[in-house]
């Protein structure tokens, strides 16, 4: 188990790909849009929000905080793209929500409304994270790089 707190962030960073993973937190409705409904996510405190990047440099570390941060503290809406989307082949970042997410290479980005599963690179396929208390625990992490941030200040 790898500590992780509400305020904190957990960079996993491999060859061609980083992921970004923090706690949903106490106001853990998110919503989720899919091209024929809308579907409300509700979550536990020490699930976790994970989101893969298609790169290591710090465009991409910049990137996944910010989408993050979107997603948790600005309540943006998770957005899923229809299977055939022209865009998916260009996204660098995608996101997913949950109490255990799967990483696969084998699956187009941002068309997958299960939270169960997320695309990432090769490196980081079969992966399983999943949020407990107090951390998060892996299955199958290869060898990688893995540092704790700070992720937002608390207002106190």
């Amino acid at each position: 188990m790898i500590p992780l707190k509400f305020d904190e962030i957990l960079l996993v960073r491999g060859k061609k790909g980083t992921l970004g993973i923090v706690k949903a937190g106490e106001d853990n409705q998110f919503f989720l849009e899919t091209e024929k409904e809308e579907i409300l996510l509700a979550l536990e405190p020490e699930d976790l929000l994970v989101a893969s990047g298609f790169g290591t440099d710090e465009k991409i570390v910049k990137g996944l905080k910010c989408m993050l941060y979107i997603i948790r503290e600005v309540r943006s809406p998770f957005i899923v793209l229809p299977k055939n989307h022209p865009a998916s082949k260009r996204l660098k970042m995608v996101i997913s929500a949950g109490s255990k997410t799967r990483l696969s290479c084998s699956i187009k980005p941002g068309t997958h409304p299960e939270q169960d599963i997320l695309c990432a690179s090769a490196e980081f396929e079969g992966i399983e994270v999943t949020g407990v208390k107090g951390g998060v625990e892996f299955m199958n992490l290869p060898e990688c790089e893995i540092e704790r941030n700070l992720f937002i200040e608390l207002q106190t």
